[in-house]
């Protein structure tokens, strides 16, 4: 098996990079094959395309014959692009995409007049088998029928040769089965919330939209290197292996001049990017080596998830042509930085404003004021569920792991924004008098953008901060779709939203308070029982661990553990009241991201067992072996004598013998506690059980086979090591 290692290395090391050249100027072929307006005004009839920029902006509905119409335009448009295929594209709660294709192509019922056809009725819906997808229990066997509809919010787009048409996931009995859903449920109740606070400072303020820019980091590994390592085919990470000498030490690869293939490759990536009008304009290397990111524009939240979902699709497959392998697991290789998703959201009014930057204005900057302090408060009530919401067994590895942010969720503001909250803090209660109202306009609210200028720098370790005009959620993993933390964050802060409403108006209606009055008063006391959300220190500190605790905030290390926040009661009355998820489809969730858990460390488990046995300890015993040979040599030639000539190698006889029932007896135990883990019904304890009672294994076998990967001979060990992992470019 090592000849596979050495051949892997020497493809690898031949590699050059894929002649690759730029069709044209990015702003040329942007969004070249997706159905958007351009290409919907030369496709669809006037009333057909005001009905699909109707559901866009207003969420009206689309009639069927109208549909009709739109498929018609919408089948010419992909017919004149090469297209033979369909596929309504959706995200099942499997982390990934999902996709059936159906040809134009059709034929009458003797076999004649072959023709392409697509109708309204295949553009609005389709009926995929949902029996395989996860479902929490939401359907029975006999009800295994789901259904995809269309959104239209989310322009159609071509892949290949198939139009993609973004859906949503629902079962036979109507919950949704997926990620969009609940998302856009969310982001309606985020735009009509957010709106009628708006009003109190433009009444022309019709609509207001959450924005989303995420930032993808992820490893690319030349693919013969990961094909001869089983686990990382399987698991996505490295279960096993010795750290390298060099690593990130000498932070010689952070923005460092990009690796030749690596930067053909991200040419590539970043032309199919502007074919399917993905806004990528970033890209650089991050810490850890042959690690890198990339970055787009802010879009509308909806559609910023759906790019994120595909263009995890795209780079798979860019990566074949280039002949190398993208992992997005947050933690592929222990003792370099993980990879994260830095969700970066705020809020922009249809009049142009983002209600999350300053002004030059008081008014202005008011509404910023109301609408930071309100995300703050938001926060601070919801931490449990927002850790919650960015949980998973890979995800675990990287927080708090002094490069990610910590498990327990705090905010970051900077001193200058704390001094400010704590001017308006000290507002008196009940109606302001003239004097106290203008100082507060001119000299605390009235100075916030020069207060700004010299306070965007981030905390490296919050995992929420402020960054000068939006709220970067930075605990986000890499592997995650954005919809679970877009769906919470949006759905918190509306409902917060909505309560700083009625005290408002209520202050305004029975104490007869003067608008910015009430505002300020409601503001005050938000800023007084926020405040143990609030952290301006090392995130990574053990102070800040035992603070915390003082605080109250959660401190959820592990994924079953953080999951239970999903299903509190708390959660279950947010989303029922905001009409989001009802309680079964809440439920469903919890028992499907338990469930995950569980299955992703039992792979682990089992991939783990199956190196050590199979790979390490018959290498380990070759060697052994080997230097049993040389000290039987030195015996016949030296006799008595040998044992004091052949003592360092009889000291290795030993110690590879020590590790190597060290693996045995531990992988064992292991299995034996997935057998008593595996009996469990009950969905939480079995995951409890796999995380306290199998996963610890995972490392003290780990440990044996690092210490034997460098007592055994290199030509004789069959798994790549992480010096020719990391640093074959």
């Amino acid at each position: 098996m090592s000849t596979l290692r050495f051949q892997a290395l020497r493809e690898a090391s031949n590699r050059k990079p894929v002649q690759f050249e730029e069709t044209d100027r990015k702003s040329t072929i942007f969004g070249s094959n997706v159905f958007n307006d351009k290409a919907m005004k030369q496709y669809l009839t006037s009333d057909a395309f005001k009905g699909v920029q109707g559901a866009v902006q207003h969420g009206t509905k689309i009639d069927r014959k109208l549909a009709d119409y739109i498929a018609m335009g919408m089948k010419e448009w992909a017919l004149s692009k090469g297209v033979t295929h369909y596929t309504h594209w959706f995200q099942p709660l499997t982390g990934t995409t999902a996709e059936k294709h159906d040809a134009f192509f059709e034929t009458s019922y003797d076999g004649s007049d072959p023709v392409e056809k697509f109708g309204g009725a295949q553009l609005v819906q389709q009926e995929p088998d949902a029996s395989s997808f996860p479902n929490g229990g939401i359907r029975n066997t006999f009800e295994a029928r789901g259904y995809t509809a269309w959104d239209p919010t989310s322009p159609a787009f071509i892949f290949g040769t198939t139009l993609c048409i973004p859906t949503v996931f629902i079962s036979y009995t109507g919950e949704a089965l997926d990620y969009k859903t609940p998302l856009l449920r969310a982001l309606t109740v985020m735009d009509d919330a957010a709106t009628e606070v708006c009003k109190y400072f433009d009444k022309n303020v019709k609509k207001v939209t959450a924005t989303l820019g995420w930032e993808q980091e992820y490893f690319l590994i030349d693919r013969s290197l990961a094909d001869s390592r089983p686990d990382l085919m399987m698991t996505g990470r490295t279960l096993l292996g010795h750290t390298s000498a060099k690593g990130q030490q000498l932070d010689d690869h952070y923005f460092g001049s990009i690796p030749t293939r690596a930067l053909t490759y991200m040419r590539d990536l970043e032309q199919e990017c502007m074919l399917l009008g993905i806004p990528v304009k970033t890209r650089h290397n991050e810490v850890a080596p042959n690690q890198f990111e990339l970055a787009p524009i802010f879009e509308e939240t909806n559609l910023a998830v759906d790019h994120n979902c595909l263009l995890m699709d795209v780079m798979q497959k860019v990566a074949e042509r280039h002949d190398l392998k993208v992992l997005f697991h947050e933690k592929p290789f222990k003792g370099v930085n993980g990879s994260g998703k830095h969700n970066n959201w705020s809020l922009a009014t249809d009049t142009g404003v983002n209600l999350l930057s300053p002004s030059k204005t008081p008014m202005s900057n008011l509404q910023f004021l109301t609408f930071f302090i309100n995300t703050i408060k938001a926060v601070n009530d919801y931490e449990a569920l927002l850790r919650g919401a960015i949980a998973s067994a890979s995800n675990d590895h990287r927080l708090g792991a002094n490069e990610a942010p910590p498990a327990i969720i705090s905010v970051f503001i900077g001193e200058q924004l704390t001094k400010v909250l704590a001017e308006l803090e000290g507002v008196t209660p009940g109606k302001l008098s003239p004097e106290e109202k203008t100082d507060l306009k001119l000299n605390v609210v009235g100075k916030i953008p020069d207060v700004l200028l010299d306070n965007t720098d981030r905390n490296r370790t919050s995992p929420f901060a402020f960054t000068g005009n939006k709220f970067e959620f930075r605990a986000v993993g890499s592997t995650a779709n954005c919809s679970n933390a877009m769906t919470t964050l949006n759905a918190i802060v509306a409902k917060q939203l909505r309560d700083f409403k009625k005290e408002v108006d209520s202050l305004i209606e029975s104490k007869d308070m003067k608008k910015d009055d009430a505002i300020f008063n409601v503001l005050r006391e938000y800023i007084k029982v926020s405040k143990n959300i609030l952290f301006e220190g090392d995130g990574y500190s053990d102070a800040w661990e035992i603070e915390a605790g003082k605080r109250g905030l959660s401190n959820f290390k592990t994924t079953p553990q953080a999951l239970k926040a999903r299903a509190s009661k708390q959660a279950l009355d947010l989303f029922s009241e905001l009409n989001i998820m009802n309680h079964i489809e809440v439920e469903a969730r919890y028992e499907i991201e338990l469930e995950e858990y569980t299955k992703k460390i039992q792979i682990e488990g089992r991939v783990l067992g199956d190196i050590s046995k199979n790979h390490v300890i018959p290498t380990a015993i070759r060697y052994q072996n080997t230097l049993i040979e040389n000290v039987k040599g030195l015996k016949d030639i030296f006799g008595a004598e040998f044992e004091s000539i052949a003592k360092e190698q009889i000291i290795l006889i030993r110690e590879i013998s020590g590790h190597i029932e060290g693996i045995n007896s531990k992988v064992e135990a292991m299995t034996n506690e997935r057998k008593k883990a595996n009996v469990l019904t009950d969905a939480q304890a079995m995951a409890e059980a796999y995380c306290d009672s199998v996963k610890p294994y995972f490392e003290v076998i780990r440990e044996h086979c690092d210490k034997l990967e460098l007592l055994v001979d290199n030509e004789l060990w069959t798994l790549t090591k992480y010096r020719e992992l990391l640093f074959t470019k």
